[in-house]
């Protein structure tokens, strides 16, 4: 019997150890995890993995270069209903009006099983459309 794919969630933190944390849980919980540090990096990715990448769980302050907004933003460019789970711990003031449509943001310090809760449902949504 042969094991169905793992759902690939590209998670994109510059921070090392939420990172791993958010790995970490992602994994437990089934799914399979892309990490990058950047927002450079991250749309690079996506821009090359469309077919692959499933869901983007992003930081919205990356540091030099594109925001976790702008890496959502390029995201659903390529692939329109991918879901989005954005983190942030100073920038949920700012998703009204830069968040990506039907995303979820979840704010730091957060339990990681908020992020997965937040992927999850954002997925079986995503199905639910997608058989209609």
């Amino acid at each position: 019997m042969s094991e169905a794919p793992r759902v690939a969630i590209l998670v994109v933190e510059d921070e090392a150890l939420i990172r791993s944390l958010v790995q970490e849980a992602l994994e437990q919980s089934g799914y399979a995890v892309e990490l990058v540090s950047n927002g450079a990096d991250a749309i690079a990715r996506i821009e090359s993995e469309t077919d692959t990448i499933k869901g983007l769980v992003s930081d919205i302050r990356l540091g030099a270069g594109p925001s976790g907004w702008d890496v959502a933003r390029r995201a659903r460019e390529l692939i329109h209903d991918l879901p989005v789970v954005y983190m942030t711990g100073d920038s949920a003031g700012e998703w009204n009006s830069l968040g990506v449509p039907n995303s979820v943001l979840v704010v730091k310090p957060f339990a990681v099983d908020q992020v997965v809760t937040a992927v999850s449902s954002l997925l079986t949504d995503a199905a639910a459309k997608a058989a209609t």
